[in-house]
């Protein structure tokens, strides 16, 4: 079978690519590129993986086909963004009658299976059609340079593109079922929202749920989805972080800040600050 993403399917595509070998370093450090490229395909074929330590993303750029992935059949059209785990097997095809174009990105990294975890818990999807590819050519197109020059520092450059195309992945990857969960989608927000103008106040979730008219175990495990951390720690990085701002920026005292700042009485301040940031809070208002 002929394979789409290697050196010998010039009968079968006209392609453009970059076979990236990083430093040690950065393989072990960094996300790294493995190979990036464009292909025009010259006939239909069906190309097929599995086992590669790699994910792969590719944008069809023009015409059509299919990917087979996780044994779910998907239709690609122009536009369309595929994201996937290289180590499952997956095949492509495209069709006869619209050969398709594509630019396409194989990359890995030592945190890369915890990131595509967090993808597919917020309902990221192997296939997504962007409202605005734009950003996705851009990034490609920046890696592509890098990758190709003589840049001493492109290890470091080509993991900060690496990690802006995983920011724009990220950013489709909420996905509610139906109407039903889109409208407590929102909700979830609203409470968000809240906490950002309310955490002096004495804030539970059994308050928020009632508050809101919600269930508190949904709440719990849909904030945690959608926001990357619970909703607890939630409220407590708020709290920290206007103590912060108020520590170095204005003459209020280490009392008045916590009681300002919803963290209760000197000690139980102190105590908490201190498990955050390491140092109680007039040590880090001494250091800022």
């Amino acid at each position: 079978m002929d394979e789409l993403f290697s050196n010998n399917a010039s009968s079968i595509v006209a392609s453009n690519r970059i076979l990236y070998t990083p430093s040690a370093f950065a393989r072990s450090s960094l996300l790294h590129l493995q190979e990036i490229g464009e292909l025009e395909a010259k006939r239909c074929h069906t190309s097929s993986r599995s086992g590669l330590s790699s994910y792969l993303f590719f944008i069809v750029t023009a015409g059509s086909g299919t990917l087979v992935y996780n044994d779910k059949s998907y239709k690609l059209e122009a536009g369309d963004c595929v994201f996937i785990d290289c180590s499952i097997p997956y095949s492509h095809t495209t069709e006869e009658h619209n050969l398709w174009t594509l630019r396409w990105i194989h990359f890995y990294g030592p945190t890369m299976g915890n990131i595509y975890d967090k993808y597919k818990e917020r309902g990221g999807r192997p296939v997504f059609a962007p409202d605005d590819p734009t950003p996705f050519f851009a990034v490609w197109d920046e890696m592509m340079k890098v990758a190709g020059s003589g840049e001493y520092m492109r290890d470091m450059l080509i993991n900060q593109y690496l990690s802006e195309l995983l920011t724009r992945l990220m950013k489709y990857s909420w996905h509610p079922e139906d109407q039903v969960k889109a409208k407590k989608k929102q909700s979830v927000l609203s409470i968000k929202e809240y906490v950002d103008q309310n955490y002096n106040l004495k804030i539970t979730l059994d308050g928020l749920a009632s508050q809101f008219y919600i269930n508190k175990y949904y709440l719990s495990k849909t904030f945690k989805k959608q926001f990357g951390q619970s909703l607890s720690s939630y409220i407590l990085s708020v709290r920290i972080t206007k103590a912060k701002q108020l520590l170095r920026f204005s003459d209020k005292s280490v009392e008045e800040i916590g009681y300002e700042c919803g963290l209760g009485a000197p000690h139980y301040f102190s105590q908490t600050f201190k498990s955050i940031e390491g140092v109680p809070p007039s040590k880090y208002r001494e250091q800022w």
